[in-house]
């Protein structure tokens, strides 16, 4: 069964940190761009960061620039998102999945979300 699997929400405090993790199977991760978004309560979905298939580069929504970590394990075939200094906008429901390419908006999979609430 192809599909993609989130883990490692939770509740944090503000300045908190959490590590997410996207876990592939019925097929290599390495094989697809991936891309974590994230969903608040009454807000559009937005693109958090990427990495790229082709060479491993990286993409950081301003937002989450200098806080937020992606990276790859391809032994686990999963993808990770490291969030450090979270703030309480941060909270949302975060999503994994495979774009066509960063920024694309045709994807191949994606996973159920995990959700992230950062509260004193």
């Amino acid at each position: 069964q192809v599909q993609l699997v989130e883990s490692g929400g939770g509740l944090v405090q503000p300045g908190g940190s959490l590590r997410l993790s996207c876990a592939a199977s019925g097929f290599t991760l390495d094989d697809y761009t991936i891309g974590w978004f994230r969903q608040a309560p009454g807000k559009e979905r937005e693109g958090v960061s990427c990495i790229r298939s082709s060479d491993g580069s990286t993409y950081y929504a301003d937002s989450v620039k200098g806080r937020f970590t992606i990276s790859r394990d391809n032994a686990k075939n999963t993808v990770y998102l490291q969030m450090n200094s979270l703030k309480p906008e941060d909270t949302a429901v975060y999503y994994c999945a495979a774009p066509a390419s960063c920024g694309s908006t045709y994807y191949h999979y994606w996973g159920q979300g995990t959700r992230v609430t950062v509260s004193s």
